[in-house]
């Protein structure tokens, strides 16, 4: 397993790209840069590109629905451009909640969407004349849907790489069929390693029968708080605010897909009552509803004996990318954390 890290969308970006490069000294591989309804990515991975020289960047990750599909492929090529072929584009349907409350644009079809733009996104990559059928992305438009003057138009570039990877961001079953198919990586959420076959085992199988073996083994890459040492274990409180805003509060009630996640882990008491208190505005009593087995499950927190464990679940689940985010307060004991962990990989 390889190590990566997501940069925070919400800090100081700037000196987080700044402690990039002592990172990747100590072992980290591939960073991703999130957006949601904050700055744009695209930016930042520039500047991540700029100031860095071995490091792999992806996006962690563009919506389908803010860009157009060949917008997304130029956007990718360009990046690849700028890094040396060290881009990953990393996409996902979001929510309705941002998608429709932040972008204004309908949520709709966000299956055969994704599929779409990752058949455009490769035929741009490719050098061809974009030619796409849609039906939600039909290139070029129909006559009755526009002016009828659009022509097949091909990048006028030629891309670093004809095969840019693509990664996926997908939890439903339909969704996780879709990634197993077509996508070269996978970006679950709060990947539950004992669960993962039970939750996911179906989809993925049936995804995997029509994979092209061009597209290699699919990279599982699950994020994963990372804490190491015999005095840790009230680090693992950290990892409570983000779960239970993605559980209680990343959707409404009746349409959260998070929410949905823990309940099929065996958690739906539990997130229906982080739901009610986050809901209500009670944040920190939703934090503290946020199951302690859950957090640890996910996590990669304890001592050295725990977390060699816990590597070896996640290594049994498929498990190819460990995305970690280090809970220490210093830099220098973030960057001991990951030193630790490559070493245990190693």
């Amino acid at each position: 397993m390889r190590i990566g890290m997501t940069l925070d969308y919400s800090g100081d970006f700037i000196g987080s790209v700044g402690a990039a490069k002592d990172f990747e000294a100590a072992g980290v591989e591939i960073a991703f840069v999130p957006e949601a309804y904050s700055f744009d990515a695209v930016s930042r991975l520039g500047y991540l590109a700029a100031r860095t020289e071995r490091l792999e960047i992806a996006s962690g990750i563009l919506p389908v629905f803010t860009r157009t599909p060949t917008l997304l492929a130029m956007t990718a090529a360009g990046l690849d451009e700028v890094s040396g072929g060290r881009f990953t584009l990393g996409l996902g349907a979001s929510g309705p909640q941002v998608i429709e409350g932040f972008h204004g644009v309908p949520y709709d079809a966000p299956l055969s969407r994704t599929r779409e733009v990752v058949e455009i996104c490769r035929q741009v990559w490719r050098g061809e004349p974009v030619v796409h059928p849609g039906p939600k992305y039909p290139l070029p438009l129909p006559p009755e849907r526009g002016t009828g003057l659009g022509k097949p138009l091909k990048l006028v570039n030629k891309p670093v790489r004809s095969r840019i990877p693509i990664t996926l961001a997908a939890i439903g079953p339909k969704n996780v069929e879709l990634t197993a198919e077509l996508a070269e990586g996978w970006l679950p959420v709060f990947f539950h390693p004992g669960k993962a076959a039970e939750v996911w085992g179906v989809a993925l199988t049936a995804g995997l029968s029509r994979r092209d073996a061009a597209l290699g083994t699919l990279d599982i890459t699950v994020t994963a708080p990372l804490a190491v040492g015999d005095d840790v274990e009230h680090l693992l409180d950290r990892a409570r605010p983000q779960l239970a805003l993605y559980i209680g509060g990343m959707g409404a009630r009746n349409k959260n897909f998070y929410a949905r996640l823990a309940g099929r882990y065996g958690y739906e008491q539990e997130a229906a009552r982080i739901q009610d208190l986050y809901l209500s505005g009670k944040k920190q009593e939703a934090e503290a509803a946020v199951p302690e087995e859950l957090l640890r499950t996910i996590s990669l927190v304890g001592t050295k004996e725990q977390i060699a464990g816990q590597l070896d679940a996640f290594a049994a689940a498929g498990v190819t990318t460990l995305c970690v985010k280090p809970l220490a307060d210093t830099h220098g004991e973030r960057l001991h954390a990951v030193e630790r962990l490559r070493d245990m990989l190693s």
